[in-house]
């Protein structure tokens, strides 16, 4: 039975913060008291066209958040929720919502549409509500009015959003793409139906229809006449019918390219004319078609090449590219001159001139050489006019071509470009100088490095490259942030040089300092310019050699005492809060690469220790912190730390024990979460048994993680690994745990198992599971290996072997998964020795498995697999 909440729902929106409070808490009691009732009153609320619209609208969107959350614990619970209702409640809230579609109010109907759609996606799959679909399509039946129709094609849109793919019978898919394209159609027979909301809406249902069409596409008639009504959508008057039906094409063109052979002329004169004639948002949908043909084209050539066995189900590169090269490039050439005027240097908006050179980029990487006959002409015409748009229209063609062509083809025309591009950086016109900037960064990240063979960048033009661009950093701050790109791939470039010196050595100071300076500029706050120093910086200290080792080292006490600025300022804002949290997370991310540099090196080791006292000070303040980024670099941070300092970070142990535990129960925040985790494995790399005092708090924690509903799934696998990283440190002493870790190992082992031939995130998912288990095996069976009481590990031996089988047999394995599963059967074997060899006589795959990885194409596979076959060779020959 409904109850009364129209006034609740009002004040539940009021201006006065309190009325509002009083509403949300009046709400939830009620949900939490009675929810049947609550759900029908909800529904009821929807349906009445006597309420108010605001309350209307209020009712369906709580419905909806009953039903669903982004959160998938969360999702779990209230589908769960939804399905312990009795049969009868649910019929009355499903009969009030099929009643909204009907109501006159647009709103109503259209989020009772998405209510409708959240619960066909919990019961179509297990066969309840048989009768939705039909229901729906009798809505679409003549003399039904043009409001019912437009709210039943969204309906039918947002369930086909939400339901799996097996969640339809094909009749009903049949059904639902005749009543769609009906509705699109232009020339149906009732002039009621032309209402361009109730075609609108037909158009967008069928986009959502699209995944469901695979064997009506597959049927050439079906598929004509589907292909006929959307190109017919793309020149319809209504402004709103064009993008969405170009919205369509764009989705075809990624589901289903192996079918559009017959339809790409007419395609491409649709596209063309929308692309010079039509809106902006209906020529970048134009142009976002050709991207998805040639991101589908680059995939398949990719992986395939042009070689296509013909009984092969995978679909041949038609070379729609390459075939209408000679009349798309010129198209797109057009849009790159139709920049904004002054577009705002943060907030770069997606725009034509955009869209058509990422485009173009698509483009040269999709056929390579052929690209470059067709850009230059129009560089070369354009390059030296007096209209900026010009200049930087060439510009961006140079730029956007400059990955696809092969080094022999384009490193010629981008030696002579260089010279020019270095002068263009003193244009008048920002745009330009922005472009050219980018350009420079493609340049240096395409063309140098040390393969390539005929070097763009030579001791003769880097002190005037260098020069160039230290004095540009000083330029607007996105001309600024442009270059810091620029400064990023050149000095990526020098990465794998000889550790003693690089070319770039001598301007190391000078490009330290400049690039501390833009990120300290005062326009950076608000700006994207800080965090694209930073980053460059990083890279650079990242590539330095012994020789700059002293300058790195400087920095050290630098950068400490910007954090310690930052610990110092007094109560700001909650935007002056955000962007000093934003530097915090910037400068712990910085000291972070410095420790890992000077680390990494015997002879700078000791200089990390000399700071060490005030890093660690610093970072264990930071924690005072809200900000969960801030918290990801401190411990990311602290982690690097630990791993340079070694055993010297036991005395940091004590203090920083209680926040590594804040970090192992943050929840909410799983990154900061697995980062924590990730950490206690550094720090018992670093502390070996001395991390033996803390174990028991760490495993409890971790042990408590895993039984938690509230987990992120993300985390098990990190959690599994860390297991192992405690094993390996503290060996035998880690017998205390073997009773709680290894039932958990076997449980999650068990698990992905049965995860095997799922779709493919949750593949890779298992992929990650495994790899954890996997980790968390092989440092327990290395830290038991010289202990007597290694014989404690023959009672789980047997269910390691079968899970190693049971990988060996999964073919969606990753080669991660296989090398950690092939060293986990050396492991143990290594640490059981002879009480392994009955257990090994009765497996049949093992011989199987090292003869697989014998032949792998990964050498480190090959490597640990002829050390697993001696190993086992000396178990079993006693």
């Amino acid at each position: 039975m409904a109850l009364e909440v129209t006034q609740i729902l009002l004040n539940a929106q009021s201006a006065d913060g309190g009325i509002r409070k009083l509403a949300e808490e009046n709400l939830k009691q009620f949900q939490d008291q009675n929810l049947p009732v609550f759900l029908i009153s909800l529904s009821h609320e929807l349906a009445n066209n006597e309420k108010p619209l605001e309350s209307r609208r209020l009712a369906g969107l709580i419905l909806k958040n009953c039903l669903d959350a982004k959160e998938s614990h969360r999702k779990a619970e209230l589908v769960k929720g939804w399905r312990s209702l009795e049969s009868a409640v649910k019929t009355q809230i499903k009969e009030f919502l099929l009643q909204t579609l009907n109501s006159t109010a647009k709103d109503a109907g259209h989020t009772s549409g998405q209510v409708i759609a959240k619960i066909a996606g919990i019961e179509l799959s297990h066969g309840e509500w048989p009768q939705l679909i039909k229901v729906l399509l009798s809505n679409m039946e003549a003399p039904n009015p043009a409001h019912l129709k437009q709210s039943t094609l969204e309906t039918l849109g947002f369930v086909c959003e939400e339901v799996s793919s097996d969640a339809l019978a094909q009749d009903e898919v049949n059904s639902i793409l005749t009543a769609v394209v009906q509705g699109m159609n232009s020339n149906s027979n009732s002039p009621q139906d032309n209402n361009g909301d109730v075609r609108l809406a037909a158009t967008m249902a069928l986009y959502n229809a699209l995944d469901f069409a695979q064997s009506n596409f597959d049927n050439d008639m079906e598929r004509d006449y589907i292909m006929r009504v959307v190109c017919e959508a793309t020149l319809s008057p209504d402004i709103r019918i064009r993008l969405a039906a170009f919205e369509c094409l764009v989705s075809i063109s990624s589901t289903y390219y192996g079918k559009l052979r017959p339809y790409m002329e007419d395609i491409f004169t649709i596209t063309a004319k929308a692309v010079r004639e039509d809106k902006e948002p209906v020529a970048l949908q134009a142009i976002e078609f050709w991207s998805s043909i040639c991101d589908e084209e680059i995939d398949i050539l990719e992986m395939f090449g042009d070689d296509f066995d013909g009984d092969s189900e995978e679909v041949p590169c038609f070379h729609f590219i390459k075939q209408a090269l000679p009349v798309l490039v010129p198209m797109l050439l057009e849009t790159l001159l139709k920049q904004e005027e002054d577009p705002d240097q943060d907030e770069e908006a997606w725009n034509l001139a955009m869209a058509g050179g990422t485009c173009l980029g698509l483009v040269a990487r999709t056929v390579g050489d052929d690209v470059v006959p067709l850009v230059m002409p129009f560089i070369e015409e354009n390059i030296l006019k007096p209209d900026w748009r010009c200049r930087e229209a060439a510009t961006y063609a140079f730029g956007s071509i400059l990955e696809g062509p092969s080094a022999e083809k384009i490193s010629p025309l981008a030696s002579l470009a260089l010279s020019f591009m270095l002068n263009a950086m003193k244009d008048e016109n920002n745009n330009v100088k922005d472009t050219t900037a980018w350009t420079l960064s493609r340049i240096f990240e395409f063309l140098h490095g040390p393969s390539v063979h005929t070097p763009i960048i030579t001791q003769s033009n880097l002190s005037l490259i260098v020069s160039v661009l230290l004095e540009s950093m000083k330029d607007v701050r996105n001309v600024a942030e442009k270059v810091c790109g620029a400064l990023y791939f050149l000095a990526q470039g020098y990465e794998d040089v000889a550790m003693s010196s690089s070319p770039l050595s001598p301007f190391f100071q000078n490009i330290v300092q400049s690039l501390l300076a833009a990120a300290h500029r005062e326009d950076a706050v608000d700006s994207r310019l800080r965090a694209s120093a930073y980053e460059t910086l990083n890279e650079v200290v990242r590539c330095s050699t012994e020789e700059t080792t002293p300058i790195v080292m400087q920095l050290v006490p630098v950068i400490l005492m910007k954090l310690n600025e930052t610990l110092e300022v007094p109560k700001l804002s909650a935007e002056g809060n955000e962007k000093q949290n934003e530097l915090q997370a910037l400068l712990c991310g910085c000291l972070q690469v410095i420790i890992q540099k000077l680390g990494a090196l015997e002879s700078t080791k000791y200089g990390i220790l000399q700071y060490a006292d005030q890093i660690m000070n610093s970072f264990l303040r930071i924690f005072s912190s809200r900000s969960a980024t801030v918290h990801e670099e401190a411990m990311l941070a602290i982690g690097a730390l630990a791993y340079a300092v070694g055993v010297e970070f036991g005395k940091y142990m004590q203090e920083f024990y209680r926040y590594l535990e804040m970090g192992l129960q943050n929840f909410e925040e799983y990154q900061v979460c697995a980062i924590t985790i990730g950490v206690v494995g550094d720090v018992c790399r670093a502390l070996d048994d001395k991390v033996l005092p803390y174990c028991d708090g760490i495993m409890t924690q971790l042990l408590k993680d895993l039984s938690s509903d509230q987990l992120h799934r993300s985390v098990k696998p990190s959690i599994f690994s860390c297991f192992g990283d405690i094993a390996l440190a503290i060996g035998e002493h880690f017998e205390k745990y073997l009773g709680y870790a290894m039932p958990m190992l076997q449980r999650a082992a068990e698990l992905s198992v049965q995860s095997v031939g799922q779709e493919d995130e949750l593949i890779e998912y298992t992929n990650q599971l495994r790899n954890g288990i996997l980790e968390a095996y092989s440092g327990i069976f290395q830290g038991f290996k010289n202990s007597a009481k290694k014989e404690l590990l023959m009672h789980y031996a047997g269910h390691i072997l079968q899970f190693l089988e049971s990988i060996y047999q999964d073919k969606d394995r990753d080669d991660v998964v296989t090398k950690a599963a092939i060293g986990v059967l050396g492991d143990l074997a290594d640490t059981l020795g002879a009480n392994a060899a009955p257990l090994l006589w009765r497996s049949v795959f093992y011989k199987d498995f090292i003869n697989d990885c014998l032949s792998s194409d990964d050498p480190r596979i090959q490597e640990i697999a002829e050390w697993v076959k001696q190993i086992v060779g000396q178990v079993l020959s006693g």
